[in-house]
């Protein structure tokens, strides 16, 4: 029973619209994300999960693997369960459709701690090390217990160091290595049979309060399996960060 990926490509988004088709060195970004995703190991497919018939349309040029999704789903992973319905695996790892620099080694990653059979959910997570990115409540924190499961994931900074904080928040710019502090990233995988079971779940309470999703497989009593990397993602939500990842991608 194989692990497959699976790409969420919304065409609509708030801050960017139609970010997903949007022209990174002569390619949209999906596909981008797709390639990438192609080259992992442990890997047997990819699918890319829509509710646009034109995001299908520009997909279809590099690959027939598509599945329509509804309209209606409320969050990521209702239209990841939807997608991974018809799909004969037995895990499937979420990436995200808005991230073209998404490093191949880090899904190899999530799919071999998948082959183990106690791991239901897995995730990823990079060291903080800027007094900035600390303090930004965009950078989802997580802390995590002498086994790498999630503790809790907060916009907040977690763990709240009691002694000397205020002092490095207001007087330093990069952190120092003895404190471990870090960052969410948005990557995720899952046995098929549990995220099913997580979709049906109903929303809890810090999951609405924090606005994070995975607070809801915490709160349930499960857990989530954590892996450090140093990939740190370039995800594009602006205009800024799409003329970012061209010239970081060199797009003449």
């Amino acid at each position: 029973m194989p692990t497959v990926v699976i790409i969420p490509a919304r065409l609509n988004s708030s801050r960017l619209p139609g970010k997903v088709l949007l022209d990174i060195c002569g390619k949209p970004m999906v596909q981008h994300v797709y390639e990438s995703a192609k080259k992992a190991l442990h890997v047997k497919d990819v699918y890319i999960a829509t509710d646009s018939l034109e995001v299908k349309k520009v997909c279809e040029s590099f690959t027939c693997n598509i599945i329509m999704t509804s309209k209606k789903h409320e969050s990521g992973t209702d239209r990841l369960a939807e997608a991974a319905q018809d799909i004969t695996c037995k895990n499937i790892i979420n990436v995200q459709g808005d991230e073209p620099l998404i490093d191949p080694k880090l899904i190899t990653l999530l799919a071999q701690m998948l082959e183990d059979e106690d791991i239901e959910m897995v995730s990823a997570m990079h060291r903080i090390s800027t007094v900035l990115e600390l303090k930004s409540p965009n950078a989802v924190k997580v802390t995590v217990d002498k086994n790498s499961h999630a503790l809790y994931f907060s916009r907040s900074i977690i763990p709240y160091h009691r002694d000397g904080l205020e002092d490095l928040l207001n007087h330093h710019v990069t952190l120092p290595e003895s404190l471990n502090f870090f960052k969410h990233i948005g990557i995720y995988g899952y046995k098929k049979e549990f995220l099913h079971k997580y979709a049906t779940m109903e929303q809890t309470y810090l999951e609405k309060l924090e606005k994070l999703e995975q607070l809801r497989v915490l709160e349930n009593g499960y857990k989530i399996k954590m892996i450090e990397t140093k990939y740190i993602p370039v995800g594009v939500d602006t205009q800024e960060d799409l003329e970012r990842v061209r010239e970081m991608m060199q797009c003449h």
